[in-house]
């Protein structure tokens, strides 16, 4: 389904140089210091496992997390298997981040961009785990990876991490992004268990959740779905210009015409299908970020609904 481009700038532009250290201390202000009190200093509530190191394989219980299967070794020994692992007290996180033009999309309405939430996303995040002595790093991707951040600790790390995002050109137009490479070469070059956020609007070409899963069975995979309202609900607003954001395509429509919003809500309905099946055949929780959202309310209902998962599970 096409999604309507948009003309708004954004937030911040990118040749201040002062401009990431003013995210970070809105964010610290506004976000950070929020999050740390709602959490109570257990920010590690949002997350399974993360840091850790495998120290042995068991035969599967019913108890057991199935995501914890190794599924070679469940192959050759035609029984389940499950990797235990030994915590380790830091994490290594990674931010894979979908840049792709459709993620530059916002409504007038509220005059923000995804590609906004998803920079204050990381910095939250980012700034959040290094404070507590953490390491984060990042891939940039387009139709390609265009650039890799080794993971680091420290301050200057997030600094680095949103000066990055904020000089990563603003694509006008692409092929249909194909996320499948991007969780492939993840794959390829995070070794050692870690805490992964993919933080992507999720228009893509078909096929990706077969990475992503491949990609949660090696780590701990949270899905960020950016989106936007005007992406799901059509108002009648009369003739407009509809353009896809990722190729550039253009289309005349008349928001007038019930049956042709009533074609949009049915063509909206079976895409939110179609993505809420692919998240569960990737294995994956999935944190929902709408350009409207208040972060701090966001993340900490994902904390919440992620520790009634975990308590359920242990019963």
């Amino acid at each position: 389904m096409s999604t309507p481009s948009s003309a708004l700038a954004p937030d911040t532009p990118a040749t201040d140089r002062r401009a990431p250290e003013r995210i970070l201390q809105r964010l610290d202000w506004q976000v950070i210091r929020r999050l740390d009190g709602l959490l109570q200093g257990d920010y590690r509530t949002l997350f399974y496992g993360y840091g850790v190191d495998f120290a042995d394989l068991r035969e599967y219980q019913p108890e057991d997390d199935i995501r914890y299967i190794d599924w070679n070794v469940t192959a050759r020994m035609d029984t389940p298997y499950v990797r235990q692992y030994v915590e380790d007290r830091e994490i290594t996180a990674w931010f894979l981040l979908d840049l792709s033009p459709s993620v530059d999309f916002g409504s007038a309405q509220n005059q923000r961009l995804k590609r906004a939430m998803l920079v204050d996303f990381v910095t939250t995040l980012a700034r959040l785990l290094t404070r507590h002595g953490n390491r984060v790093g990042a891939m940039f991707y387009t139709s390609r990876v265009e650039r890799t951040i080794p993971a680091r600790g420290g301050r200057m790390q997030v600094l680095r991490l949103v000066n990055d995002l904020l000089k990563q050109p603003h694509l006008d137009k692409s092929p249909l992004t194909d996320l499948a490479p991007l969780f492939q070469a993840a794959l390829n070059s995070i070794h050692r268990r870690a805490l992964i956020f993919v933080v992507s609007d999720f228009i893509s070409a078909p096929g990706w959740e077969r990475m992503l899963n491949q990609l949660n069975r090696h780590h701990e995979v949270i899905a960020v779905r950016l989106w936007d309202r005007s992406e799901i609900e059509l108002p009648d607003i009369g003739p407009v210009i509809l353009q896809d954001a990722e190729t550039g395509e253009q289309l005349y429509v008349d928001t007038r015409d019930r049956e042709f919003r009533a074609r949009f809500a049915e063509a909206t309905r079976q895409r939110e299908a179609m993505l809420s099946e692919a998240f569960k055949h990737a294995g994956v929780d999935v944190l929902p970020l709408c350009t409207e959202d208040d972060l701090v309310r966001a993340i900490t209902q994902f904390a919440a609904a992620r520790r009634q998962h975990a308590s359920s599970r242990r019963r």
